[in-house]
């Protein structure tokens, strides 16, 4: 199914995000973990793609065996920053002949060092790709707290306008912990004619070491709440994973209690935070 009529029905859906593994020698260990999470039944799930493609062959297994297998709605990530058109290219072959309908059209970050893209700058340009190769459902990512090379929010949405007029159908958000960005953020998109569905990307912190990686590559505002279940819980491994559950299992209800009925969660292939949070809504997603 194209995730741009499922998003499009009247309906709350659930989805999550997973990724393939770095090296082969890990490669069972994650094909277990997403297939116990696509056994949770989700509206779909996102298998994510190393910038450069450096998970590429992993993630055409992963995506193909959820979707083959189990089957699962796919969506596919393809980063850009450090591809030719032509490796573009034969991934969308790929994707195509996997049965792989859904592409998640990103940048991608920068390598280290700042060294220059090859034939594309901007997900924009790797929509148009995209579209121009064959009849696939696009979407793209979005930054409530705009992106960190934006001058300004304004000029975000500026260039989100462009994303969208390439021919994104949906968008999907960063990580957020507090509402009320993501609302705010979602008034101003439409004030600018962005109209396109827009799913809620939703991250159950469950350890400190998550905090600090999430502050230092993205500056996500962190709400006083937030700070002070760290640092009741953070030296509590246990505790910390069922408060971080709980905390986005909240965020989750107040999102669909205020019309965001598109929620993707950013599972970091541990089946049991997926299942609690479904669990939690269970009568909810009815």
């Amino acid at each position: 199914m194209k995730i741009s009529n499922l998003l499009n029905q009247d309906k709350v859906t659930l989805s999550f995000e997973v990724f393939p593994p770095k090296t082969s020698s890990t490669y069972e260990s994650v094909a277990q973990a997403t297939q116990e999470i696509a056994a949770l039944r989700p509206d779909f799930m996102s298998v994510t793609y190393g910038a450069g493609g450096g998970t590429s062959e992993h993630t055409v297994h992963i995506a193909s065996d959820l979707h083959e297998k189990y089957g699962v709605t796919v969506l596919t990530h393809l980063t850009c920053v450090s591809s030719t058109r032509a490796h573009v290219a034969k991934m969308l072959a790929t994707f195509k002949q996997q049965g792989i309908e859904n592409v998640l059209a990103l940048r991608g970050d920068i390598p280290e060092g700042g060294a220059p893209a090859n034939d594309y700058h901007y997900a924009s340009e790797l929509v148009r790709d995209i579209k121009s190769q064959g009849d696939f459902c696009v979407g793209g990512a979005c930054y409530p707290e705009g992106h960190t090379e934006a001058a300004s929010k304004t000029e975000d949405i500026l260039h989100l306008k462009e994303k969208v007029d390439a021919g994104c159908e949906f968008l999907t958000t960063q990580m957020f912990f507090d509402n009320n960005i993501l609302y705010n953020f979602l008034y101003r998109i439409r004030e600018k004619g962005i109209t396109v569905p827009v799913v809620a990307g939703i991250m159950p912190v469950t350890n400190v070491k998550q905090i600090k990686r999430i502050t230092s590559m993205s500056g996500t505002y962190l709400p006083e709440r937030f700070k002070a279940i760290v640092d009741r819980f953070g030296d509590n491994p246990a505790a910390m994973k069922q408060a971080g559950v709980i905390y986005a299992t909240e965020q989750i209800i107040d999102l669909i209690a205020n019309g965001v009925n598109h929620i993707h969660v950013y599972s970091m292939n541990k089946p049991e935070i997926a299942a609690g949070i479904q669990a939690s809504l269970s009568e909810i997603l009815k």
